[in-house]
């Protein structure tokens, strides 16, 4: 990079920050801010624990957005300095570290970007992350245990909390169903672009002929939706049923039919949880997945509905293929929905799956 790239580079992320400010009103969002910091002072305060948490959340938000903004515009001037400083003293020894430094400001400013485009009612909610193996037996149950892991480890990464919900292991290798609750400020926003169908391409471990095999997993995600959220379920329309948990072993076993099937029969939707001891407990999870899959197709009838009235052929659900993940003969993970590619298939089942990630958001943006 040269003197001029980097200025040039340097106007462009002036004008993004410029155009972010003026997008988020920040004086409002300021004066918000002391308004619940005051609403926070309150000795009645924690009364009511569930709008006590909504403030504190809607807080914490608003501060995260006003800090990320600050601390970008500090980066800028940073930058703006050592632009200045070179120039001056004519000195392009200081090109590679500026050089770098931009490049780290435009990473943090395309993440900040990101979080902005999440924007829908649920995004900001927890995750209910379900895996499903197609028809291939050992084969697909042993890939859903790698999507497992490589979920499990993209949310560490991102410092959210994993918890699983319920959990029934294949009879060789893998697993036959997961379903997971991540816990995050913007899980669902994020992991609402991994639902879908993701094929996988390999030698076979499991084929003693060493064949290669094509396997198939479907990724459902939920919201976890709050209580005030109005969902009508009826009791008399849910048939609920008792089992032994079926663990893996150790402190999964329960001795009691603690686990939990919940299924609502206007509509035959089935959930199961079995992650907790107390079957009391695993009920609440349950109805709360149940909540969750029922808002869901409350939202698609809408979205059936909008589509008719303009016309439109709208492709609503997740049994579409979204992501391919080819071991052999090559190496490559292919989204097919934005064509984005990665070489490294290692590392996206390790977990590096932001870039698929963003490009679908910004995406669905531009489109919308």
């Amino acid at each position: 990079m040269i003197l001029s790239e980097l200025r040039h580079e340097l106007n462009n992320t002036a004008k993004r920050l410029a155009d972010i400010r003026g997008s988020l009103d920040l004086p409002e969002k300021e004066k918000r801010v002391e308004e619940l910091d005051r609403e926070m002072t309150d000795p009645n305060f924690w009364n009511d624990q569930n709008r006590a948490q909504k403030v504190i959340d809607e807080s914490n938000r608003l501060k995260g957005l006003i800090d990320g903004i600050k601390e970008l515009e500090e980066g800028c001037e940073e930058l703006s300095v050592m632009a200045e400083l070179i120039a001056e003293e004519e000195d392009e020894s200081l090109l590679p570290e500026a050089e770098e430094t931009a490049k780290e400001l435009r990473k943090k400013l395309d993440d900040f970007e990101l979080t902005l485009l999440l924007s829908e009612p649920y995004d900001k909610n927890n995750a209910i992350l379900e895996l499903h193996p197609g028809a291939g037996g050992t084969e697909s149950q042993d890939w859903a245990q790698i999507l497992l892991r490589m979920y499990t480890r993209w949310a560490e990464r991102r410092g959210f909390k994993v918890e699983t919900l319920d959990y029934l292991p294949g009879e060789e290798a893998g697993v036959k169903s997961v379903t997971l609750l991540i816990k995050g400020h913007n899980a669902y926003g994020y992991l609402k672009t991994e639902k879908g169908v993701h094929r996988l391409v390999r030698i076979s471990p499991f084929d003693a002929s060493g064949r290669r095999h094509t396997s198939f997993v479907s990724a459902n995600v939920l919201p976890e939706i709050e209580d005030d959220v109005e969902v009508d379920i009826r009791t008399e329309d849910l048939k609920i049923d008792t089992y032994r948990s079926s663990g893996a072993g150790g402190q999964h076993v329960n001795t009691t039919d603690s686990a939990v099937r919940i299924t609502h029969l206007p509509t035959n939707v089935v959930v199961t949880c079995q992650s907790e001891r107390s079957q009391i407990k695993n009920r609440e999870r349950a109805m709360k997945i149940l909540k969750a899959r029922l808002l869901e197709k409350q939202l698609e009838e809408k979205q059936k509905e909008l589509a008719e009235i303009k016309g439109e052929q709208a492709e609503i659900g997740w049994g579409s293929q979204i992501r391919s993940y080819v071991f052999h003969p090559y190496s490559l993970v292919k989204d097919h929905r934005t064509q984005v590619e990665v070489g490294n298939v290692q590392a996206v089942v390790d977990g590096e799956i932001d870039s698929f990630i963003e490009a679908y958001l910004r995406k669905t943006i531009d489109v919308s």
